[in-house]
């Protein structure tokens, strides 16, 4: 191994080294930051016409869930769940969505939840 420097190759191995490291750390932050935004991120699902609307945040956290009066019926109790399942799946949909806006671009680095 005659003339082996060692490092990336010899000279500017360490400047590359460094470059490497200051990407990394700056997709770090932006991964973070990213994560942050989805924590706090508000976003609403309805169904029935704004009779149920259900918010969770970017990572499918429920927060509130809001039933009309006029959505209550005490003999028709299936449809009240059939409504609130599908403002969470308007809202789960919407997350997703915005999970990959934010997330994307990381590829695997950030997660699934």
């Amino acid at each position: 191994m005659a003339g082996y420097k060692g490092g990336f190759g010899g000279f500017g191995g360490n400047a590359q080294m460094q470059q490497l490291m200051k990407q990394a750390q700056k997709m770090q932050e932006e991964m973070t930051k990213a994560q942050q935004e989805l924590d706090e991120a508000e976003i609403e699902g309805e169904s029935g016409g704004g009779l149920v609307k259900v918010t969770v945040n970017g990572k499918k956290v429920v927060s509130s869930i809001t039933i009309s009066p006029n959505a209550v019926d005490p003999d028709d109790m299936e449809m009240l769940e059939d409504l609130i399942i599908a403002a969470l799946n308007s809202a789960y949909d919407a997350a997703d969505e915005l999970y990959q806006r934010k997330m994307g671009k990381f590829g695997n680095a950030g997660g699934m939840f």
